[in-house]
């Protein structure tokens, strides 16, 4: 997966994937921004459109509480 087809990919299947690489390979949402070299507030600003924000104790995006 490279940052083009991430940056071009439908929300939901977008926080599907970031959900994977934070449980598989990422330690840390910096860590996975690093590893793609992907926009924090692009990626942030894409998944509250769909409801959902990191959380930093499980290391996911979740829904909006």
């Amino acid at each position: 997966m490279n940052k083009a087809q991430l940056e071009h990919m439908d929300n939901h299947m977008l926080l599907s994937i970031i959900n994977e690489k934070l449980r598989l390979e990422c330690d840390s949402l910096e860590a996975l921004l690093a590893l793609y070299e992907l926009d924090g507030g692009h990626l942030h600003a894409r998944m509250s459109q769909i409801g959902y924000r990191y959380d930093a104790g499980s290391n996911q995006f979740k829904p909006h509480s």
